[in-house]
């Protein structure tokens, strides 16, 4: 697992917005100068945060984003597969986004991976947004 940028800036912009009240919608002007994230690669972010009911949005002149759930119920493994797919070192050991792979057909190492990929995902799984801020 390696994580791109967008999987990054997410997880940033979503701190960010952790960390204010609920009921306010935070600009994506401010959270970009905030976090250092340019302004239209964010905008794309939190269309796809919008899209997985991550956050929530409103237009006008007190518009922005906001957390669609609480930052406990908001898992980084949940961020890091929206963005960039399986926690897992190889896809055929994959739960999620399971492929036929080439190395598959060596078990012992198989065996390896596999317990690599439940580490991970149990950490990922087990860590929120709220235990990052």
């Amino acid at each position: 697992m390696r994580l791109t940028t967008r999987s990054e800036y997410a997880l940033l912009a979503l701190i960010y917005l952790a960390r204010y009240d609920s009921s306010e919608f935070i600009t994506v002007d401010t959270i970009a100068k905030a976090q250092d994230i340019p302004r239209a690669y964010l905008e794309q972010i939190l269309r796809a945060l919008k899209q997985a009911r991550l956050v929530t949005s409103t237009k006008g002149q007190h518009g922005g984003f906001r957390l669609a759930r609480g930052a406990d119920e908001i898992t980084i493994a949940e961020i890091i597969r929206l963005f960039d797919g399986a926690l897992a070192p190889t896809l055929s050991v994959s739960e999620y986004f399971y492929e036929v792979t080439p190395i598959q057909k060596e078990t012992k190492i198989l065996d390896i991976f596999q317990d690599i990929r439940d580490y991970v995902a149990k950490k990922l799984e087990e860590a929120t947004i709220a235990d990052v801020i």
